[in-house]
């Protein structure tokens, strides 16, 4: 029973629980700043249609309605530039993290295939590898690894946990290697709609692709920008073979997103009007804390983009994270993203306008 889970690293979450108790203990409460789940309201549009949809006795399908594929589709021609994308070219999926942890399983990937992804990075990368039996790599340019073996090549822009945006050259680069190479790029774009200081860029906008969706996908989420999480609505779009393949291995598993999210999912893609008010909600919470940090002599780097802001005071992740703790305030630690990240605190700001006044004001002492 433990052969799998012995592959895995240790639940990095679960390391903060001692942090997170002494947080709790603040006279004031916690502030959480470290998952970075959403705090906010599911819109109101969002919520109408799901219960529209709650009547829904009969199995969904594993590709969605034509209605889901037809939203996926226009999202993508109008937010990321895509052209000519047809129904083959999305599939949705039960939430990214499920994507991403099972992908090199559903791509065949074993012992003797590699996995690569950014020296900084979401941990579940490296999960899904070691589930698969491959071996993970990092990189800090990807053009620069070794082709051999390298089967699944991950980007990440904008970057979870930095914040880093990825040119559109330093994007079309990639995808050159890697089609030159022949290793096939998943991108990861679920902050996307999160930019700041730089516009982000999809792997998918003919400036980069070429026009051309061979050997690329795009992993894309509705949990940060519609504020639905709890719904675990996202999809891919990109390359229409590699996306059959996992339409058909998904068929089998029974990989499917319930009727009336999929419903909620249309309506979401449908409104910009809640994606711009979250925006500004996120852009107040992230000003105010970027100038208590910088207060505090915290240094921030990268955070062009995301949900984060990345900071160091230039000491152990962990004292950075045992200090503000006893101030009721809990933060990620850097190493839970990579050895690169040890003297940083990852610092989400999806916590409430309250909870981040609160924060700010400890932090101030």
């Amino acid at each position: 029973m433990g052969t799998v889970s012995s592959r895995l690293p240790v639940f990095p979450w679960d390391r903060l629980e001692p942090y997170k108790a002494t947080a709790a203990a603040h006279a004031d409460g916690i502030v959480d700043l470290s998952v970075g789940t959403p705090v906010d309201p599911v819109p109101a549009l969002v919520q109408k249609a799901l219960t529209d949809a709650a009547d829904s006795p009969g199995y969904p399908t594993v590709w969605g309605t034509a209605a889901l594929r037809d939203a996926l589709t226009g999202w993508a021609e109008r937010r990321l530039g895509a052209t000519g994308l047809a129904h083959t070219n999305v599939l949705p999926v039960v939430g990214s993290k499920e994507l991403v942890a099972w992908l090199p399983t559903q791509l065949g990937l074993g012992a003797g295939d590699r996995v690569a992804y950014p020296r900084l990075a979401y941990p579940t990368y490296e999960v899904g590898a070691r589930l698969a039996g491959a071996e993970p790599v990092v990189y800090d340019d990807p053009w620069e690894l070794d082709p051999a073996g390298l089967k699944l090549l991950w980007l990440n822009s904008p970057s979870n946990p930095t914040g880093r945006v990825l040119s559109a050259e330093e994007l079309r680069r990639t995808v050159v290697w890697a089609r030159e190479h022949g290793v096939l790029l998943f991108s990861d774009e679920c902050y996307i709609e999160l930019g700041w200081e730089a516009d982000p860029v999809s792997v998918l906008h003919p400036d980069v692709c070429g026009g051309s969706y061979d050997g690329i996908v795009s992993v894309h989420s509705l949990s940060k920008r519609s504020n639905l999480a709890g719904y675990r609505a996202a999809f891919l779009a990109g390359d229409a073979a590699v996306l059959g393949e996992l339409l058909q291995i998904r068929k089998h598993g029974g990989m499917m997103i319930p009727a009336p999210v999929q419903a909620a999912t249309v309506a979401a893609l449908g409104d910009t009007e809640h994606v711009g008010e979250q925006r500004e909600r996120y852009a107040r919470r992230r000003t105010a804390l970027r100038e208590a940090l910088e207060a505090a002599g915290f240094r921030i780097e990268h955070s062009q983009a995301s949900l984060y802001l990345w900071a160091t005071r230039d000491e152990s992740c962990w004292d950075t994270v045992a200090d503000l703790a006893k101030r009721g305030v809990l933060v990620a630690p850097g190493d839970f993203y990579g050895t690169a990240g040890e003297r940083f605190v990852r610092v989400a700001f999806t916590a409430t306008d309250e909870r981040v006044d609160a924060a700010v004001r400890r932090l101030a002492q």
